[in-house]
C-alpha cells in the first residue's frame, strides 16, 4: 500500500483486522505503523474504530520490582 493513500471499504476492513490481530498478539502501535508504512495516528484510529481495548502506556511492567524496592502496590 502506498504511504498516505486513503484506504476505504473492504481494503480498510482487511487492514483493520490484520492490525487488530497484530496488536492483540503484543505488537505496539508504533511497530504496527512501521510495518505497514502508516502513521501512529492512523493505526491508533483504526484500532479504536474496531473497538480494540488499548493497553496503557509503558508496556507490561511486573509489579514485583515495586515490592522489592519497598514500595506498596497500587
Amino acid at each position: 500500500m502506498d504511504k498516505g493513500k486513503q484506504i476505504t471499504g473492504a481494503a480498510r476492513e482487511e487492514l483493520a483486522r490484520e492490525m487488530k490481530e497484530q496488536y492483540e498478539n503484543g505488537l505496539s502501535i508504533r511497530a504496527i505503523a512501521e510495518a505497514h508504512g502508516r502513521s501512529y495516528g492512523f493505526v491508533h484510529r483504526v484500532l479504536t474504530e474496531t473497538d480494540v481495548p488499548l493497553r496503557s502506556r509503558g508496556g507490561d511492567r511486573p509489579r514485583r520490582r515495586l515490592e522489592k524496592a519497598g514500595r506498596p502496590q497500587r
